[in-house]
């Protein structure tokens, strides 16, 4: 009997062991968009893959809606190791430097279609590689609905836009486009935008369709202007330093789904701008649709600024040409 006991004793501390060797890995990504967003939903879909992947071994915890903090505050937590993953906007990329800005040049792509190929291009390759100088690795690039603009009251021209205050991420490429025009581009959190708006402490906001209708900000929209003048890139990321310690069989699993999710997310966006499009003309708000020559000179000007300061701009040019 006590030689049964010391078996079956030392068969529960081997089994401890076993499990304790397989036990579940946590990780943590976070983002700033809320969950209705498709990023956020991508994210979730990410986390299940991952967890099914792995048999349990991994698990991918979502914090949306910037839980964990702004992106200034993500990428240092990424920095020291406190964070695991994130998905950025290229903002606090492009403030330490200035060539992850050149996504944003105005009718650089037509629509989400032409952004995907971009996106895949060298350039986006070499920006997604350079990323190790801030203590990131790159997982691939994503992309949010091409950016439109919603304002507060009538338009018909860029003239109805100067001098209006208009809600912007803070992006020195951004923010210079909206000077150009003769606009007051006004940096703001997204989660103060709706007050804000409602308030008219803008007038106005760079957005997409989709933030538009799942936030409801054509409730104190005067007009909504069908633009598609810009993209906007997203860049999966690892923290550097959390990255060396994950297991090399756990980097590839990571890697594959991560890619492939990210890249369902820019191809999703096709589909999702038309049907929130779609959505935004049951409203009473007027959607009037324009083009380049809507801007007037300020496309060219701002391209005679930024192919000097970023000469990395001319190569991406050379991709879209290429496509």
């Amino acid at each position: 009997m006590k030689g049964f006991k010391l078996l079956t004793a030392t068969a529960t501390l081997a089994a401890g062991l076993i499990a304790g060797s397989a036990q579940a890995q946590q990780y943590r990504i976070g983002l700033i968009t809320p969950p209705p967003h498709q990023w956020s939903k991508s994210a979730e879909v990410i986390a299940k893959r991952l967890d099914e992947g792995s048999n349990g071994r991994i698990k991918l915890l979502v914090f949306p809606s910037g839980q964990l903090g702004n992106e200034a505050q993500m990428l240092q937590q990424l920095q020291t190791g406190a964070l695991d993953f994130a998905f950025l906007t290229v903002g606090e990329l492009t403030n330490r430097d200035p060539n992850y800005g050149i996504f944003l040049a105005p009718y650089l792509v037509k629509d989400a279609a032409g952004a995907r190929r971009l996106l895949k291009g060298k350039v986006a390759q070499k920006l997604s590689d350079e990323v190790t100088k801030f203590g990131l690795k790159g997982l691939g690039w994503g992309m949010a609905g091409m950016r439109q603009i919603v304002m507060a009251g009538k338009v018909e021209s860029a003239a109805d836009i100067a001098g209006k205050k208009i809600r912007t991420v803070p992006l020195k490429q951004e923010l210079d486009f909206w000077t150009k025009l003769g606009a007051a581009p006004t940096p703001m959190p997204l989660p103060a935008l709706y007050d804000a708006f409602a308030n008219r402490q803008v007038d106005g906001m760079q957005i997409d369709f989709e933030g538009t209708w799942n936030s409801k900000y054509y409730d104190h929209a005067g007009t909504i202007i069908e633009s598609n003048h810009m993209m906007f890139p997203m860049i999966a990321v690892a923290s550097g330093r959390k990255w060396q310690a994950i297991p090399a069989e756990d980097q590839v699993l990571i890697e594959k789904v991560m890619s492939e999710e990210i890249d369902n997310i820019v191809a999703a966006y096709a589909k999702i701008d038309a049907d929130y499009l779609a959505q935004l003309k049951t409203t009473k708000v007027p959607v009037i649709k324009v083009d380049r020559a809507f801007f007037g000179k300020a496309v060219d000007a701002w391209y005679a600024e930024w192919s000097e300061q970023t000469p990395l701009l001319g190569a991406l040019e050379a991709d879209v040409a290429a496509q």
